[in-house]
């Protein structure tokens, strides 16, 4: 992938989720929603403050974040597709060691 996004924005990859119950059933693409969950592939430089400076991104390379349903623009690069975000779209960073929630800044 060679994007790399502007300022307070950041790239997702959607993380896909199981399509099969515990029970075993299997449930088609047509009645499954997107998934609100996604891994952060680049981010941009920061926010650029009223004063002129830059405050660094909250997120880097690798986290697994939450996001709205409706959060972000969805783009289409080498039949991928990502999404393009504001860092303010972000609703927490999940913890890779357990269940616990970080809230992102």
């Amino acid at each position: 992938m060679n994007m790399r996004p502007l300022h307070d924005r950041i790239i997702v990859k959607r993380i896909e989720q199981q399509r099969k119950t515990a029970s075993g059933i299997v449930i088609p693409d047509s009645a499954t929603e997107k998934p609100e969950q996604g891994e952060v592939l680049a981010v941009g430089d920061g926010k650029r403050l009223q004063d002129g400076s830059v405050q660094a991104l909250s997120l880097k390379v690798g986290d697994q974040i939450l996001f709205g349903k409706y959060a972000g623009q969805a783009v289409k690069v080498d039949g991928k597709e990502y999404l393009v975000m504001r860092e303010d779209d972000v609703l927490a960073v999940v913890e890779t060691d357990g269940q616990s929630l970080k809230q992102a800044a």
